[in-house]
Parts: structure tokens; sequence; C-alpha cells
């Protein structure tokens, strides 16, 4: 049991708690025993009155226009954009700290980006703005290996292709990929309604994830750039990504090359890898090992394999990671910024 009555342990609010993240993080603060004083459950008018589990005690969910966020000490927020451009100033002004999972606040100058294993400094003072941005699910795996490539040898570029999995979209996202995937068996002839997905994920790859851009860039690929450059504090580096939407429930990999400063021997890149925080690097013992969404077993870990130093260019080299976008990418990156704010008392 998390829930204490320890006053020193934060009122949480988790907004979203319906959707596959707020499913997720509810999970992690579970099984990480994350401590809370109390819990509230907040989703939108139509999820309100849901009944849901955490630590073995229901908790009904409230709907987001009526909840009171004067009650909570730190609210996380995972209930799309629009929500919180709509609800997260009114949580600040009554004095909540947020940790924000979407794009609404990351590029806001007094909201600090964060990834706890890159640059958990910014939260040894409470943001300005109140709110602590949540990265893209793509970002956050990547600048976590950028981060002890570019502390070793420095990076001149990174290319990233990203293959990104249904889960990336949520429930709804998944569900219809499974439909899609059993319509377009059963009738092969026939087109399937999409929504979500334009055209079918079923047994295809989307070279496009969010709106384009006048560039020919879409925002996510931006996003990468956008945020790697400031979790990382190098506003000059040169990121550049294609990313795709893959027929996989969950888990998001990439492919990426990174070019350095320096001369790489591949068994030192091998070891700078697995020395990260919760990393495992799958060709570590044997080049022939790599992870994919279906086979990694460790959903808290950011899996690499695949590590080739170019032979004809020995400052680049290629890898491949795979990370569990709901986990990694998303709620455990929240989860962690909320223990460190406990650690540093800067709640």
């Amino acid at each position: 049991m998390t829930r204490v009555s320890d006053p020193s342990a934060p009122r949480i609010a988790i907004v979203g708690a319906t959707g596959a993240v707020g499913n997720t993080l509810i999970d992690l603060i579970e099984k990480r025993g994350f401590r809370y004083r109390d819990i509230h459950l907040v989703a939108s008018a139509r999820s309100a009155g849901t009944e849901l589990s955490v630590d073995g005690e229901s908790h009904p969910v409230r709907a987001v226009d009526e909840f009171d966020f004067s009650t909570v000490d730190l609210a996380f927020f995972s209930a799309g954009t629009e929500a919180s451009q709509q609800w997260v100033p009114r949580a600040t002004a009554a004095g909540a700290v947020v940790i924000d999972n979407t794009i609404a606040f990351r590029m806001d100058p007094d909201s600090p980006l964060v990834v706890p294993q890159v640059n958990a400094h910014e939260l040894d003072r409470r943001p300005k703005s109140g709110v602590i941005a949540n990265p893209n699910c793509s970002t956050i795996p990547l600048v976590r290996l950028l981060k002890g490539v570019e502390q070793r040898w420095g990076v001149r570029q990174a290319v990233v292709s990203t293959y990104q999995a249904a889960s990336g979209l949520g429930h709804p996202g998944i569900d219809e990929l499974k439909d899609a995937s059993r319509a377009a068996l059963d009738h092969p002839d026939e087109a399937y309604p999409a929504k979500e997905f334009t055209p079918s994920l079923a047994f295809n790859v989307i070279p496009k994830i969010d709106r384009f851009l006048d560039s020919g860039f879409t925002l996510e690929e931006q996003k990468m750039l956008q945020e790697s450059r400031k979790i990382l504090g190098l506003p000059h580096l040169d990121v550049t990504t294609t990313c795709v939407r893959v027929p996989v429930v969950n888990g998001h990999s990439e492919a990426v090359w990174i070019e350095t400063h320096g001369v790489v021997d591949r068994e030192e890149l091998v070891e700078v890898l697995a020395g990260l925080p919760e990393v495992t690097v799958h060709d570590r013992e044997s080049r022939h090992a790599f992870p994919t969404p279906a086979t990694v077993d460790a959903p808290d870990r950011v899996h690499v394999g695949r590590v080739r130093v170019n032979p004809n260019n020995p400052r680049a080299f290629w890898l491949w990671l795979v990370a569990d976008n709901l986990t990694i990418g998303a709620a455990l990156n929240a989860i962690q910024i909320a223990e460190e704010l406990v650690d540093r008392g800067t709640l």
C-alpha cells in the first residue's frame, strides 16, 4: 500500500486516468510504491463515475470541469493537448505542480522539459510556470542514449527513423489496429473505414505522424529536433527524423545514425551505452542479439541492439533501440519526475 498518512507525501491527481497512459501511471504507482497521501482520478465528463482501482481501493473518476485542484499538490496530465491547454492553468493557479504529457508546454521557456536520467537538475527548484513537461515518446529514449555519447565523444548529427506503435494514439489507436487487422483478414477486398490512421494501419506502414508542416516535415519530426536540443542543452544539435507508424500494438523502435566528433571504438561504445541508467544492450555478448517490441520483457528499460561502427567513417555508428512508449515514453518518465520532486523537496 502506497497511500500513507505522512503529511510530507503529496496529494496527487491523475487527469486522463481512464486513458492508456493514465492506466499505466496507476500501474506504476502501485509497482514502484510511489507514496501519496491522497489520490484523485480525473477525466472528461463522459468518463466521470467510472470506478478504477488503485492499490486495491476503488476510486471514482471525477469530471475535470468540476474538480478542485486546490486539493492536490501534484497533478499528472495525460488527457490530450486541448485538455492541458484548458485545465493546466487552472491547476497551477490553484497551487498544484503539473507534470504534463502533451506538447502544450514543452517549448515554454518557463516550463522545464525533463528526462530525469539526462537533466534532473532542472527539478532543483519549482518551475516558474508550475509546469514540468514530459517529452515526446520517441524523444525520451533517444536523448537518454545521446547523453552518454555526447559526454564521451560529442554529437555532430543524429539521423533517426522511428517505427511507432498504434498505442501512441492510446486505446482508440490500439482498438482500430486490432479491428482493422481482423477486417482485412476476413474481408481483404473491402476497405476498412479508418479514423485514427489514414490510410488504414492494418498490414501497412504510414510515413506520417501528426500534421505536415510547411517544411515538408511533420510536427512529430519537428518535436524530436526541438525537444532533444532543449533537454540536452545543445541549441545547435542536428537531429533529423522520419517518423513512421507501424502495425505494432505497443512499443516504439528507432534506427539511429549518430556522427560524433571523435573516433568511436565499438567495444567502448557498447560499454558506454550499457553503463547508462536503465539501458540494456542486447548485443553486448552476442552481435546477433537484438530487441523487438514483441520480445523485450522489461518495459522500464531502454533496449539497444545492432550497434555498428561504420568502417568507412569511424566517427559514426548505427544502433537500434526499442522502448515501451506507454512506460518509458510517457508514464514512467512522469513518475520518475515526481519521485525526483519528492526527493528534492521541490513540491
